[in-house]
């Protein structure tokens, strides 16, 4: 089955594209961040049309998140905003879709290394590793994905001379944050099937960022362990990025067999 996480940059203006990849792609489960809706302008007769249920929490002009799912998603697993953390930024939504629990978060931005908004996304992530840890107890089948804002490595940016520990996105804190998540037992579904560099998934709107490819690969799909074994591909479509009036993201995918791997006799 396909998961996939999309940065949307509103949803009021890129439904038609939504709609449009839905079709062409089909992903069993799809994370979407930015929505900026309120829930009650979010599409979901017009998803559900297409055969997804939905589940959301969003805000007017910014942030908004949601889970879209072909079969059921288990309503009362889920979970709006960090447990224990105060904030009225609509940013994270867990549910949990047949035996995947799907945590999908919008990480902060951060603007600037050394300022407030930086500080307030350090302290955001330490709250996302605090619940992130009981969450992975609990739920061993956990996928988490999203736009975290940060690029791994070197590997992940156009220019390390331009994205070094100066910069936001790039910065020690940040990548010393997102390594403690990975530390809780999950993985880097992109970097299990690919070493490369130089394959992106945001591209800035200005200086003809994606035709010159001068990109960011910051939107990821986190496994667990307990997955590991069941993750059989991993990649970015680039497509939706080409099209007329595009976010400045590219949907990121993971593919996660329904059965683990049968061992070999003997």
């Amino acid at each position: 089955m396909t998961i996939a996480s999309w940065n949307v940059n509103s949803l009021n203006v890129r439904l038609p594209h939504l709609e449009q990849w839905l079709k062409s792609a089909a992903p069993d489960i799809v994370a979407l961040q930015e929505t900026k809706l309120e829930d009650s302008r979010f599409p979901d007769d017009a998803l559900a049309a297409l055969g997804y249920r939905s589940v959301f929490c969003g805000q007017k002009t910014y942030n908004g998140v949601a889970i879209l799912a072909r079969e059921p998603i288990h309503e009362a697993s889920c979970v709006m905003g960090i447990p224990g953390f105060a904030d009225e930024q609509k940013r994270v939504i867990a549910a949990t879709v047949g035996d995947l629990r799907i945590v999908n978060l919008y990480v902060v931005n951060g603007q600037d290394v050394g300022t407030e908004k930086y500080d307030y996304k350090l302290r955001w992530l330490d709250a996302v590793h605090g619940w992130l840890a009981e969450e992975i107890r609990q739920h061993p089948n956990l996928i988490v994905l999203g736009d975290f804002n940060i690029a791994p490595d070197d590997r992940d940016v156009h220019d390390p001379a331009v994205w070094n520990d100066s910069s936001i996105l790039t910065s020690t804190a940040e990548r010393a944050a997102l390594k403690r998540l990975l530390d809780l037992g999950l993985h880097d579904s992109y970097r299990l099937h690919h070493e490369e560099g130089g394959v992106f998934s945001w591209w800035d709107y200005r200086a003809a960022g994606f035709r010159r490819n001068l990109g960011l690969r910051i939107d990821l799909c986190l496994i667990s362990d307990a997955l590991k074994p069941r993750c059989v591909g991993a990649s970015i479509d680039r497509e939706p990025r080409e099209w007329e009036r595009p976010s400045d993201h590219a949907p990121a995918l993971v593919q996660i067999a329904r059965q683990p791997p049968v061992a070999p006799a003997g």
